[in-house]
Order: structure tokens, then sequence, then C-alpha cells
């Protein structure tokens, strides 16, 4: 029953995927009055899960057919752009922020709630 425990591993791959939302929410409201700077987005949670168990995984750099990255895509937001060439949305971005909150928050719901089956099960508690 506890040889293949995924779902700690999806709990966690969650919460790096908020942290690293939140990262890059934090670094375009930093940016939002530089001129010329373009906001970036991170790819949602499900797509960048999917793309993880559809392809091969590497455990070594050298290993053929097969990538050791896990990290989600980066890509630049398409909003319209202010006049001193800025696509940051303040508004948007407090948006997102709260979203990888609470994504980090289920994240580790999904974590604590697992393991106290997982001790629960083995008579611990």
């Amino acid at each position: 029953m506890f040889q293949n425990l995924d779902v700690f591993r999806t709990a966690m791959a969650m919460a790096r995927h908020a942290g690293v939302q939140q990262a890059y929410s934090a670094q375009n409201m930093a940016n939002a009055d530089t001129p010329g700077y373009h906001s970036k987005a991170v790819a949602e949670f499900s797509s960048s899960v999917r793309q993880g168990l559809s392809g091969q995984r590497a455990t070594r750099e050298r290993h053929l057919n097969g990538s050791t990255s896990h990290a989600p895509e980066i890509t630049e937001r398409d909003t319209p752009a202010d006049p001193n060439g800025n696509t940051v949305s303040v508004e948007e971005e407090m948006m997102f922020a709260v979203n990888a909150k609470r994504q980090h928050d289920r994240a580790l719901a999904i974590y604590r709630s697992n393991l106290n089956i997982l001790r629960s099960s083995l008579g611990r508690r």
C-alpha cells in the first residue's frame, strides 16, 4: 500500500510551484515603474504536472531522452503596455500573489492530511 507515495511528491511540487509564482509576482511588482519591463508569468500547476508525467524523467544529466529540470515554464504576459512600455498591472499581480498563497496553503493541507492518514494507518498519532 505504501510503496508509492506520489501524493507527497505532488504536494511538494505544488508548494514549490506556488513559491516560484510568488517570486515572479514579487519581481513584477518591484518593477512596476521600470520603463520597458515586461511582466512574467508562470504556467499553471496543472500543465506543469501534466508535462512532468507525460515525458521521461532523467535522474542524471547524462541520461538520454529525459529531463532533470522540473521548473515551470516562464512566459511574458500579454497585457497592454503603458506609455513607457511597462506591462505590469499591480492589481493583477496582487491577485496572482493571493492565488500563489492559496495554492501553497492547499499543498500544505494535502501534505498534512496524508501524513495524518499515514500515521493513523501505522498506529502512531
